[in-house]
């Protein structure tokens, strides 16, 4: 049985990316929940597949259902469709687009096939993360969530002894006035 490792890109960064791997007879439901699990998103939205080509451009559907817009071509379904039925050539690719609202577009490229299934993985599984992704709903810090206890635990909130307050003018002039008269003296020799 063949298995299929895809990486998924962040469509504006390609330094953010995860590998999946899954097994050719799953379906692109499978592959988009995969997504979704390895971006940390939730499966509360719309989402399509579109067979592409070596130029990112938009080929047949695969939808999660049938939506109220037009389709050139019925689209296929997600649950229907497995994953080995639309692979066309080695290197083949998808775009995923999920939330049509927020419009997170990912590129997806066939990046190896395998004979040989682990029976130590559960399929679809993760098998690579690279760089920070976005988060779903807002902005997401280096270091997430644990930043409020870094915080609270060393209380960076207050200003600690030894450190002025930015701008502070009497500094700023004295320094001014130390370059200025070595500045002279200098001219002097």
């Amino acid at each position: 049985m063949a298995v299929l490792k895809f990486r998924v890109y962040l469509e504006e960064d390609d330094a953010v990316y995860r590998d999946i791997v899954i097994k050719h007879t799953q379906h692109f439901h499978d592959l988009h929940l995969a997504i979704l699990k390895s971006y940390e998103f939730d499966s509360k939205h719309q989402a399509t597949f579109y067979r592409s080509n070596d130029n990112w451009q938009r080929g047949r559907e695969i939808s999660l259902e049938t939506y109220d817009k037009a389709y050139p071509v019925a689209p296929l379904l997600m649950t229907e469709t497995t994953i080995g039925s639309e692979i066309r050539d080695t290197n083949q690719k998808f775009i995923y687009v999920y939330d049509f609202a927020k419009n997170w577009t990912f590129l997806v490229e066939l990046i190896n096939v395998s004979k040989e299934e682990s029976s130590k993985l559960a399929y679809p599984s993760i098998s690579r993360t690279e760089g920070i992704g976005p988060q779903q709903y807002g902005t997401k810090s280096l270091l997430g969530d644990k930043f409020a206890d870094i915080e609270e635990k060393y209380d960076l909130s207050e200003a600690t002894d030894g450190f002025g307050e930015e701008g502070d003018e009497s500094e700023g002039s004295d320094d001014a006035e130390d370059a200025a008269e070595e500045s002279h003296d200098e001219d002097a020799f």
